[in-house]
Parts: structure tokens; sequence; C-alpha cells
């Protein structure tokens, strides 16, 4: 899952990044409203949390650009104007949901999953694949009823196949979803990661189409 934050309050953005990240999202961030439409286009993020006192243009400027590009995209705001008429213009603009500063960080990821869920695959946050069952929600994973022990970046790579399932996702698009921009990244990252999934999970559970990329298969 990669979300793009648009905050100009550069000491917050590290901070909201950082937490981020450790939840698992890969995080790019821009303090800038219109370099943030422009990325918006250019590398579809799955989420977007976004600052309205934006220096060069305001939030619900950047806001309502995107849903007149059509572009669903959920959209978080997050920001100091805590009055009923900037919430509902928010909301009116095109938000699902509005987020006020200060706030505590496990409330921002708890909103997070929740846009997260309302987007996932058939309105569900789990996905089953045998007897392999993914929560989107909370990232965990069962096998058999069991609980597996995954790192951030493993589960990652495995919710990006779990969110597309029967589609096959090639090597440059699952690394897109584990890192950020200017991360350094190893040309055998996936491959490490989906050895490590197999053999934690099923060694059936990721199929290999030769030349193009990967997808989730059946598990024993």
């Amino acid at each position: 899952m990669r979300i793009l934050l648009i905050e100009d309050d550069l000491s917050l953005a590290q901070g909201i990044a950082t937490a981020l990240r450790h939840a698992g999202y890969a995080v790019d961030h821009t303090p800038s409203g219109s370099k943030g439409v422009a990325l918006v286009a250019a590398s579809e993020p799955d989420l977007l949390v976004l600052d309205l006192g934006l220096p060069d243009m305001d939030g619900l400027a950047v806001l309502k650009a995107l849903r007149s590009q059509q572009r669903k995209i959920p959209v978080l705001i997050l920001t100091a104007r805590d009055d009923l008429p900037s919430k509902v213009q928010g909301l009116d603009a095109g938000a699902d949901d509005y987020l006020t500063k200060p706030f505590a960080v496990d409330e921002l990821l708890a909103r997070l999953r929740a846009l997260e869920r309302r987007g996932s695959v058939g309105g569900s946050a789990e996905v089953v694949i045998g007897d392999v069952t993914i929560n989107l929600a909370t990232h965990s994973v069962l096998h058999g009823g069991n609980p597996v022990r995954l790192s951030r970046r493993e589960f990652s790579l495995l919710r990006a196949l779990a969110e597309r399932p029967g589609h096959i996702l090639s090597r440059e698009q699952l690394e897109d979803k584990l890192y950020s921009w200017g991360e350094s990244v190893a040309s055998n990252t996936v491959d490490v990661h989906i050895h490590n999934l197999r053999k934690k999970i099923s060694p059936d559970l990721i199929q290999n189409i030769r030349g193009v990329g990967y997808k989730l298969g059946p598990t024993r």
C-alpha cells in the first residue's frame, strides 16, 4: 500500500512518514499542492493524506482538481482547520475523511485502515486463497488457522498481490508498492521476499509467470 503525503510542515511530515512506514506503508512526500496533483497522475498512489494550508495551492483546490479529473483515490484531509464549515467544505469537495491537528498517530492509522477497507477487494477486508486468509485491515495472515509472522515488506508484497487476485503484477509494480522514492532497491529484492513468503506459508502461494510477473496461486 503506497501513500502520498502532501504536507508543507517538514518536521511533521517526517514524523508522519516514519509512523506510516513502521505500520507497513510505502510513503512518498511533497510539500507542494501542484506537484501533488501531478504525482497522483504519474505514480497512482493508493491513498492520499492532504494538508489544506499549503503554500502554493490550497488543499481544497488540490482535492477539487483531483476529483475533476475523475481521480478516485481515497483522500484523508489532515489539517489544523477544526471549524465545522471547513470540515463540511472539505468533505463536500470530495474528501473521504477529515482529521484535525493535533492528532494521535493511532487514530490516523485507524482512519487509514478504514479507508483501505472501503476500497478493498469486493468490499471485504479479507482475501482467502485456499487455506490462507489475508486480513488487509489488521495486516495479519493465517495459514490453516495458525498465525504467520511476516516482516513489514513481506506483508506489503503479499498485500499487493491479494488486492488484485488473479492479476499478474510485474516486478516493477511490486517494487513500487514496497519502496518510496529515493530508496535503493536491490535487483533481487522481490525474489527474496517471495522466497520467504513461500517458505513461511506455502511453496504454491505465489506463481511466477515467466517473463511477465507474479500472481497469487493455489495453496496446499
